[in-house]
């Protein structure tokens, strides 16, 4: 590994927290002997070229900065790549950090563990989930969860937090399950009615709600997760159970495990680490070992 790091970093996340996130983590990482060089972009095509260019340059590894659009960039300049990529988490679902086990909104901490693990080598190698030339690490969401992506997308009040808490009220007056048709690796197409449909590489989306529990970042298959065709009364008694990840339990809930996945449905979006893919239909596939991370 060179000397050299680079932080990816995106100044505008939180309110300048990126930026802010960003100082702890250059201290730490030049604490134990690195070189850190800080990498902005102008908007998201223009930071993801530049990333593009530290990783062809060489560097020692690729440090993300932000949230989880800021990790969704870094991925597609890292993946299938020998770059390791580590995430110092500052946004609001942060749920990739969690995944590999790194601080959440505890950028001095998440540097630290990040400068140690680069000095110690701890760095290894886990699955991602691809869609055309697109990569993600978490999960790729389809129907009601992404029907509430779509809304709070397009919402300009409130903010935050709240902007999904509003959006998925809203949607809950609008809910009715859709046709789907899944395919499993090399079986047959099954028609199914369902409120969502989740890919999950990694477990949890929205800011810990475990939607795929037992998902595995190292065993090479997606956690697929089926709701069922549920009303609201149920879709509200279940959904909480989302962030224990009990309402696998439940009998309109089922999981299936599979390589690849082809799902298609009207007038549904698929959004994969919380950024929109496009419409149904999608083919995703997992990638063994599609990318190096530094972690714990």
């Amino acid at each position: 590994m060179t000397g050299e790091i680079t932080l990816f970093v995106n100044p505008t996340t939180g309110r300048g927290r990126g930026a802010r996130a960003a100082q702890p983590a250059a201290s730490a990482l030049r604490a134990v002997g690195f070189s850190v060089r800080t990498v902005l972009g102008e908007d998201a095509a223009d930071a993801l070229a530049r990333a593009r260019a530290a990783v062809d340059g060489g560097t020692g590894a690729l440090i993300a900065v932000g949230g989880d659009g800021m990790a969704s960039l870094a991925l597609r300049a890292v993946a299938g790549t020998r770059t390791p990529l580590g995430l110092v988490a500052v946004g609001t679902g942060n749920d990739f950090a969690r995944a590999l086990g790194l601080p959440v909104r505890e950028p001095a901490a998440a540097g630290r563990m990040i400068a140690d693990a680069l000095k110690c080598g701890r760095i290894r190698d886990i699955d991602l989930g691809r869609v055309g030339d697109r990569w993600f690490g978490t999960v790729l969401a389809s129907g009601f969860d992404s029907r509430v992506n779509d809304r709070a997308h397009r919402m300009r009040w409130p903010t935050g937090r709240l902007t999904y808490d509003v959006a998925m009220i809203s949607e809950l007056a609008a809910l009715r399950p859709v046709p789907y048709r899944i395919r499993l690796d090399d079986g047959e197409v099954r028609e199914v009615e369902a409120t969502l449909v989740a890919v999950g590489n990694g477990s949890s989306y929205g800011g810990g709600m475990r939607i795929c529990p037992d998902a595995d970042l190292t065993d090479g298959l997606f956690d697929v997760t089926v709701v069922g065709d549920c009303g609201r009364a149920t879709l509200l008694r279940v959904f909480p159970r989302v962030y224990r990840g009990t309402h696998v339990e439940h009998p309109k809930v089922t999981v299936v495990r599979a390589a690849r996945v082809e799902i298609a449905a009207e007038g549904i979006t698929g959004y994969a680490d919380g950024e929109p893919l496009g419409p149904l239909p999608l083919s995703a596939r997992c990638v063994r070992g599609g990318v190096r991370v530094v972690g714990p």
